[in-house]
């Protein structure tokens, strides 16, 4: 009996301890982009320009993908279809536009754990031909899942994509200026 008691305790402790664990996360990177403010915020507006720099967009090009909408208008959603497993099912819909500003977005994520987090992309003027692109997620890991950010830094994780996808966004942009 005294075993049982033992197993169930040590069952027991990840969903306590995730009683008292942060669920939720916001990350950021930002990159600046030698390019004027209005072209980059012109090529960042239409969404669909996401599978040219976007590490997550870039990881399954066989996915099966329905836009609704008008791309690079408010309402505006990319449904995605993905047999690979990190990639999963979702859509992602454009919430809020501020011209020449930012833009924002939900993402609803379907496969391979249902979810929802926001993002938003942000850019700066720094100069007539120097742009800085802020881009945040923030999310919530619902319990008893969010015990898992005990072991893993999402800012690591997403981080490094986020980096990837602003040094794709800066190649495309940067190439483009010139070419």
């Amino acid at each position: 009996m005294i075993v049982l008691y033992i197993i169930l305790g040590i069952v027991a402790i990840p969903f306590v301890l995730a009683l008292f664990v942060n669920a939720s996360y916001f990350i950021h990177r930002s990159q600046n982009i030698q390019a004027s403010k209005a072209d980059v915020f012109a090529y960042l507006k239409i969404l669909n320009n996401s599978r040219k720099y976007s590490k997550w967009v870039m990881a399954d090009p066989n996915m099966e993908t329905q836009m609704t909408g008008n791309d690079g208008e408010v309402g505006f959603i990319l449904s995605w279809d993905s047999k690979d497993k990190q990639v999963g099912a979702g859509a992602q819909e454009i919430k809020q536009i501020v011209e020449n500003e930012r833009i924002d977005y939900e993402i609803r994520f379907l496969r391979p754990m249902k979810s929802v987090a926001t993002s938003f992309i942000e850019i700066k003027g720094i100069s007539e031909n120097e742009t800085e692109v802020k881009w945040a997620f923030s999310g919530k890991m619902n319990y008893p899942m969010n015990f898992m950010l005990l072991f893993m830094s999402v800012d690591k994780i997403l981080g490094k994509d986020l980096e990837l996808s602003l040094m794709n966004l800066k190649g495309i942009l940067e190439e483009e200026i010139k070419g």
